[in-house]
């Protein structure tokens, strides 16, 4: 009886208006909240917004691909299940997984240090005085090409792919090389075909180690370049593959190795392995790569 009395109480707030009203005075309400927040938001709020956004798609960028990425989302998936633990006055829940979220900031460090170290290795050696961090993140174009005398670099690849000799090959663009060219041998020669291919000629003394090139000159040889720890490299190359992916992980440089076993030449650029046909189309790649 209690319950019919209830909905036809109910029902009679409705058809008096007294139930919209109060729909509407709380939409009302609610809208001029929003606006009044709207109004007040400033410059360097929306400012704020874009760098938090920018942080975390590069934070996702450096785990992307690795098994960290998983940790990363995981993280993410509990944050959220907190806030809405929170948000439903959940305590004990709630507590629990706060108490979680404020130890696991100790553990991320743990856990994320390779891609913690590899962010802040990008950020030391990026060049800032000439505008490199803008140009590493495509925020800018340099409109002509890098001297970089690409055509005596690939016929030395070509060549020394011929003859399977071990090769790589390092093309500073403008994140700074300094922390690695320390581990080899300065030089200072102008790019050429028969400089290179005796560089890595087998029984040189410089053919182990990567060769630096920056503005068409050699600056480096028999460079130790730190290998990337990616796992889902084909087992078919060696260290030489993996330096060279390490390098370009970790700089905006770009890599060309030649194989030891097959005499292939494979192109690095970011990390990744750039497929091409020809000794042509790779021509063209590092023509557009080097703009």
């Amino acid at each position: 009886m209690q319950a019919v009395t209830l909905k036809l109480l109910c029902i009679d707030n409705f058809i008096d208006g007294s139930f919209l009203n109060s729909l509407y005075s709380s939409i009302f309400t609610k809208s001029l909240y929003y606006l009044e927040l709207i109004e007040n938001i400033r410059i360097l709020d929306g400012i704020d917004i874009v760098l938090v956004a920018f942080l975390m798609f590069y934070l996702y960028k450096l785990v992307k691909g690795t098994v960290a990425i998983n940790i990363f989302i995981g993280i993410v998936f509990i944050y959220l299940i907190w806030q809405l633990t929170v948000l439903l006055k959940m305590e004990m829940l709630s507590t629990i997984l706060g108490q979680f979220i404020g130890v696991g900031m100790f553990a991320l460090i743990v856990v994320f240090q390779q891609e913690i170290r590899k962010f802040l290795l990008l950020i030391g050696s990026t060049n800032l005085t000439n505008g490199g961090l803008f140009k590493s993140l495509n925020f800018s174009k340099k409109e002509s090409i890098l001297k970089v005398d690409i055509n005596a670099i690939l016929g030395a690849c070509d060549k020394m792919g011929a003859t399977k000799t071990g090769a790589l090959i390092v093309i500073r663009r403008t994140t700074s090389l300094e922390f690695v060219k320390d581990s080899g041998d300065r030089m200072d020669i102008q790019v050429n075909r028969p400089i290179i291919e005796s560089v890595f000629y087998k029984n040189s003394t410089l053919h182990d180690g990567a060769m630096i090139i920056e503005e068409n000159k050699i600056t480096a040889t028999r460079v130790i370049l730190p290998v990337t720890q990616e796992r889902s490299i084909p087992l078919r190359f060696g260290l030489r593959h993996r330096a060279a992916v390490g390098i370009t992980e970790k700089t905006d440089a770009l890599a060309l190795v030649v194989s030891e076993e097959t005499g292939d030449i494979s192109y690095v650029k970011d990390g990744k392995f750039v497929l091409f046909k020809t000794v042509d189309e790779l021509r063209t790649l590092l023509e557009s790569d080097l703009s």
